[in-house]
């Protein structure tokens, strides 16, 4: 049996994540508006950031693959 998701997918996946904890954590500003949201967003932008390093971690792992041929 194996894993239904490809290393692509798992990219790919981290990558929208990423994107969405970016500009989620940029428009939950406590200067805009009235929000009531109790969302730490220096937290959010770090879990982010997190998820990006993984990302680009996957896309050199990728990379790696792809010049040495395997």
């Amino acid at each position: 049996m194996s894993f239904p998701l490809s290393f692509w997918d798992i990219s790919l996946w981290l990558a929208v994540t990423a994107i969405i904890l970016l500009v989620a954590s940029e428009l939950i500003s406590p200067y805009y508006g009235k929000t009531k949201l109790l969302i730490n967003q220096k937290k959010l932008r770090n879990a982010a950031m997190i998820v990006a390093a993984l990302f680009l971690i996957t896309v050199a792992i990728r990379i790696v693959i792809i010049i040495t041929g395997r």
